[in-house]
């Protein structure tokens, strides 16, 4: 049973994307169907979430096969939390797309959107549950070929110019990443993430570290960290606001999450790790400099998306088990925040008809939910009580205090003032899309299906980062079970390989 529950975020999407194909005359079939397996994926991953947390990591050897020589997925805590998250925001950018084609008197998107949909949310998902690291590079194969589709549908010559970046970037990252694969197979025999875990430690420490800052790169490229973030402001504002939503909601989350676990399972440490903490704080610093200097809605976004990537390295970079577990909370936070903020500015822009914000500030003000909604998601980016954006926070800020030191303090202010300046973006946000003025003509009312679902969609996404708030106590919990597992590492070696799995507990905990 638990084997059909694992290949399910993976195959459910992947059959639903070929029947979607086969039906693409029908707009109505394809939102059937792409809702559908998208309800039956996130309620497949809640029940993956709730064993992974009772029973510890369940395991799935495709074919027959055992590990290392066959392919495994492996979910354990750290992936059912993410890919939970991921496919409730999946399935409110869903609805918003669906919203906008009836919105707009048809699917504007046409026949190629649903099928690429959800091939890049079958990439996800295999991203989140492979075992093996050449798996993990055919997940994001999949995604960027269903990306690319997503940027380029519809596409004028300067979202195909930008679309270009995106994907030449992204294939020289591939390629990068696929080179690494090579390489520690030459060096190890392996590419089993568990068997890697066992052999790697064997290796001389220059060629561990080569191998560490490789895959750092590698994935450091697709979080968008900087410097390696150049890509994205260019990239994901020129999309349309669901595919926006979506890829910065998922992609970056899905580099981040390899780099969590790659670092973790194949380069334990005991102490902050230099590089990690000075790539948190560029990103942090370079990332919101960059969202305060722009004039641009969806730009200031993409700005504010790489700038917070550096929270999630900051608990990484402190290798301890509060540090990962604020990383783990932040991440789930900001997969459904970043989300519906960049839904909240694609209704911005129909409403008014400009992202930006000087013309904004002479627009017609959007109605008053999409106020209250923009209200929401900016405070709890910026960190402000009681919302998840602050609950996050503030467990990394706590991680960061209890292990102290020069560098780590440093890294603290970053994020502090990081927050600070997030405030001061949201703000002018806020003054220039939703205060009432002299100036301003009388606000706009739009009605229909269309538009419903659009606010319904984006509300849900709202509410799904409330849900992370509310849930702040058994979510913490949760994640800091997670984090133990990242840092132990026994449990996920034992699930993997059964009773071949080498015994190096004891090394593990001299080295601790």
């Amino acid at each position: 049973m638990t084997g059909w529950l694992l290949v399910a975020p993976v195959l459910l999407p992947v059959l639903a994307a070929g029947l979607s194909l086969a039906v693409w005359r029908s707009a109505g079939a394809q939102r059937l169907l792409g809702t559908g397996a998208l309800v039956a994926v996130l309620a497949d991953a809640v029940v993956l979430l709730v064993l992974a947390d009772r029973r510890g990591p369940l395991v799935l050897e495709v074919g027959g096969w055992p590990a290392p020589a066959g392919i495994a997925l492996v979910a354990d805590r750290l992936s059912t939390l993410l890919l939970t998250v991921a496919l409730a925001v999946s399935l409110a950018v869903l609805v918003f797309a669906i919203g906008q084609g009836t919105a707009e008197g048809g699917d504007p998107i046409h026949a190629p959107f649903h099928p690429s949909y959800l091939l890049l949310v079958a990439g996800v998902g295999l991203a989140f549950l492979s075992g093996d690291l050449f798996n993990l590079f055919v997940a994001f194969e999949l995604m960027l070929a269903a990306s690319y589709v997503l940027i380029n549908l519809d596409a004028d010559e300067g979202r195909i110019r930008a679309g270009m970046t995106y994907t030449i970037t992204s294939l020289l990252s591939s390629l990068l990443f696929l080179t690494t694969v090579g390489l520690v197979y030459a060096a190890t025999g392996t590419v089993n993430l568990a068997d890697l875990a066992e052999r790697i430690p064997a290796l001389p420490d220059g060629l561990r570290t080569v191998f560490s800052l490789l895959l750092l790169i590698v994935f450091g490229i697709k979080a968008a960290v900087v410097p390696l973030h150049f890509w994205l402001p260019d990239s994901y504002p020129t999309a349309p606001a669901p595919i926006t939503a979506v890829l910065a909601a998922l992609l970056t989350k899905v580099g981040l999450y390899a780099m969590v676990r790659t670092q973790t399972l194949l380069f334990p440490r005991t102490e902050p790790w230099t590089p990690l903490l000075i790539a948190g704080a560029l990103t942090l610093l370079v990332g919101v400099l960059g969202a305060v200097a722009q004039q641009d809605l969806n730009r200031l976004l993409s700005f504010v998306l790489v700038s917070h990537i550096g929270y999630m390295l900051f608990g990484l970079s402190l290798y301890t088990v509060a540090g990962l577990a604020g990383t783990i909370l932040y991440a789930m936070h900001h997969i459904a925040v970043q989300a519906a903020l960049f839904l909240i500015a694609g209704l911005v822009a129909d409403w008014s008809g400009t992202a930006a914000l000087s013309r904004l500030a002479r627009a017609a003000p959007p109605p008053g939910l999409l106020a209250a909604l923009f209200l929401v998601s900016g405070l709890s980016i910026a960190g402000i009580p009681p919302l998840s954006g602050f609950v996050a926070k503030l467990a990394l800020l706590r991680a960061g205090v209890e292990l102290g030191g020069a560098a780590v303090l440093a890294l603290l202010a970053a994020a502090l003032v990081t927050s600070l300046l997030t405030l001061y973006a949201m703000a002018r946000v806020w003054r220039a899309a939703f205060a009432a003025g002299p100036d301003k003509p009388p606000a706009r009312h739009r009605r229909g299906t269309g538009i419903r679902l659009m606010l319904g969609a984006t509300t849900g996404a709202v509410l799904t980062g409330v849900l992370v708030a509310v849930c702040a106590g058994p979510l913490a919990r949760v994640s800091e079970r997670a984090a133990a597992d990242l840092l132990e590492r026994d449990a996920y070696r034992e699930a993997v390989l059964g009773e071949s799995a080498g015994k190096d507990s004891e090394r593990d905990r001299e080295d601790r």
